[in-house]
């Protein structure tokens, strides 16, 4: 089965990896293990933003070795990238009692992967590029773009694969075939290699 992978890059990293040890993933490795011997992995689009240095300068340069690292690594892997929105907004303090104060707080928003990975699903659907779908996400908001394609294709397969602990999506779960989990023993098991052969790339401290 020629299978497609959308990762919600952001979704993922504060579901699954974040505060842990396995940051350094190996994308192909993992869903291989995941997938059964029948998809062949034709394609994998991961969905980001490339994140500010504004509060601290090594985000940036974290986030880009990382990438770097994956493309040398995964030939099926494609990047899309979304941007950051920032604006300020009025929100109300966590207090007590009747008079609540609000207090003006800048907000940063992610905007454009939610979007971007349902025009690729929908787009690859109607293309024929795939046989199976495996979105990474929990995001509500493709819930649409799932629907429409087991409407308008329904020999096609639809996968959801679900990071970090919580319940899948309802919404979602009702247009997927099939669901699982992406748990800690199978992230820590696939790890890009450090350093990434025939480069000068490493994996980040702290990572």
């Amino acid at each position: 089965m020629r299978t497609y992978i959308y990762i919600d890059g952001f979704n993922f990293y504060y579901r699954a990896v974040k505060g842990t040890h396995y940051k350094w993933i190996n994308f192909k490795s993992l869903f291989e293990k995941l997938l059964s011997e029948q998809n062949q992995i034709i394609k994998i689009k991961y969905f980001t933003a490339l994140v500010s240095g504004k509060y601290n300068s090594q985000k940036p340069i974290k986030q880009k070795t990382f990438i770097r690292a994956l493309e040398l690594t995964i030939p099926e892997i494609e990047i899309f990238y979304g941007h950051f929105l920032t604006h300020e907004v009025f929100a109300p303090l966590a207090e007590s009692g009747s008079n609540k104060k609000s207090v003006k707080i800048i907000k940063t928003e992610e905007k454009g992967s939610d979007v971007n990975i349902a025009v690729q699903l929908l787009n690859d659907a109607w293309l024929n590029n795939f046989d199976c779908a495996v979105v990474v996400s929990n995001d509500s908001d493709l819930k649409e773009a799932m629907k429409l394609v087991k409407e308008h294709h329904p020999a096609k397969k639809v996968g959801l694969f679900m990071s970090g602990k919580g319940h899948p999506s309802k919404e979602l779960m009702q247009y997927a075939d099939f669901v699982k989990r992406i748990r800690e023993g199978i992230l820590q098991s696939s790890q890009l290699p450090n350093p990434i052969p025939d480069s000068n790339i490493y994996k980040p401290e702290n990572w």
